[in-house]
């Protein structure tokens, strides 16, 4: 176990995986722009649209605004739109959906999803809500898909993975998808042979298609990994990009037939970060000292599409969990299995352009966040970092250490309107990082 001893951030998705260009869009009639109405924001790229945050964390660090209990026990971050904050935790007896009111900074009211609380190691909840209109959609952790109304949390439908699909993980530590609204219908990601994803009708729940993935090389395990889908335009065909036990694959959007599937860099233990797509290239990475990173460039094929490897870095190159940010050309992540050192990677070439070596404000895996121009690096240690996006060299522009630190800290940050939120465990914070 000595390997798995640290997990995840999420999404990590979970997260992943937490999820891209884009990875998924929500109905533009429910958010702003300033908005952050799901796993790695608007535009799936993990960048927050605000402008104007303070870029010097020395002579003007983050102001605590405000701090709140009762977010439950759990890892996931949150999702924003408008007056409203939700995330997922423990509550009680049930894995719980929460919604804060952010103008009274008060708990709107919390919905239990689940009938009792799912046990894993390293239990708490995974996943970011996805706000779409006057629904919201939740992947607990023991594989359960719930829609429910934003009003008050009341259930609609739910989908339990197991019951339904004959769900199973990559390893024990729960499903951690966030899952993806696509126009009319939502993705998750059960994890068998024959309904790897699903696609469903997000008013019903009614599936619309499975999609069966072959056995795709001995590495890895079989099942579902921590992460969470992307949408990918390559080599002209719209499919879904998802990173599962056994690697990387895609599958076409409108009957989910398995278009390509990539094995090299799945580890045996957790597959994590949400897959970075740009153009005809997808790129993907893990941990575990097993994984590692590639960059694929999909190729037509007749009616199908293929995956060619463009390059692969082993253990040298390796987003444990925490995600990865791309802007431009270059990626921007925390390098390193249980490690956050920051690093900066040419996409196209794979090379490294800064960093990798550089311990950085914090210790253990670094989940990330994008905003105007600069990254926001939070340690699992709890430090939270600064640093400048450019890729001519390592330009850390300050630091602070939150209020409140527990456990591990690993929920994603996210900056929305100018607020930079931070979940850890059963506390949810708030700090001003404009420029004001």
């Amino acid at each position: 176990m000595a390997r798995r001893s640290v997990l995840f951030g999420v999404l990590v998705l979970a997260a992943c995986s937490m999820f891209l260009s884009p990875a998924g869009a929500v109905d533009s009639k429910s958010s702003s722009s300033q908005d952050w109405p799901q796993w790695r924001g608007p535009n799936g790229d993990n960048i927050s649209q605000f402008k104007g945050i303070s870029t010097d964390w020395d002579a003007k660090p983050p102001v605590l605004l405000w701090k709140l209990d009762g977010m439950g026990q759990g890892f996931a971050s949150v999702s924003v739109v408008g007056d409203r904050l939700y995330t997922t935790g423990n509550v009680g007896n049930s894995q719980a959906l929460i919604a804060v009111d952010l103008k009274t900074q008060k708990v709107a009211w919390t919905s239990p999803l689940t009938d009792s609380v799912p046990k894993h190691g390293y239990d708490g909840s995974r996943c970011t809500p996805s706000v779409d209109g006057d629904r919201l959609y939740v992947v607990t952790s023991n594989g359960q898909i719930s829609c429910v109304k934003v009003a008050d949390g009341s259930m609609i439908w739910k989908k339990v993975f197991e019951a339904e699909w004959k769900g199973k993980m990559m390893s024990g530590w729960g499903f951690s998808e966030s899952p993806l609204v696509d126009g009319d219908y939502v993705l998750c990601t059960p994890g068998s042979a024959d309904a790897m994803i699903v696609c469903l009708d997000k008013l019903t729940g009614k599936e619309i298609w499975k999609s069966a993935v072959p056995d795709q090389g001995k590495a890895g395990s079989q099942g579902a990994g921590y992460s969470a889908m992307a949408i990918s335009h390559g080599a002209g065909v719209k499919q879904y990009v998802q990173l599962i036990g056994r690697g990387l694959i895609g599958v076409r959007t409108s009957d989910g037939k398995h278009l390509w599937s990539y094995n090299r860099i799945a580890n045996g233990v957790a597959d994590i970060p949400t897959p970075i797509v740009k153009g005809d290239y997808v790129f993907g990475s893990t941990g575990y000292n097993e994984g590692g990173s590639a960059l694929l460039k999909l190729t037509r094929n007749g009616d199908g599409v293929d995956a060619v490897e463009q390059y692969y870095r082993g253990k040298e190159l390796q987003n444990h969990h925490g995600g990865i940010v791309l802007i431009g050309d270059h990626l921007y992540f925390g390098e390193g299995h249980n490690n956050g050192l920051p690093v900066c990677v040419d996409l196209i070439s794979g090379d490294v352009k800064w960093g990798g070596k550089i311990r950085g404000a914090g210790n253990g895996s670094a989940a990330i966040t994008a905003v105007d121009g600069h990254l926001i690096f939070r340690y699992q240690s709890g430090e939270v970092a600064l640093i400048e996006a450019t890729p001519t060299e390592y330009k850390l522009k300050g630091s602070f250490m939150p209020v409140f630190q527990e456990r591990e800290s690993w929920a994603h940050p996210v900056v929305a309107a100018g607020k930079l939120y931070l979940r850890e465990q059963n506390t949810l914070m708030c700090y001003d990082v404009t420029n004001k």
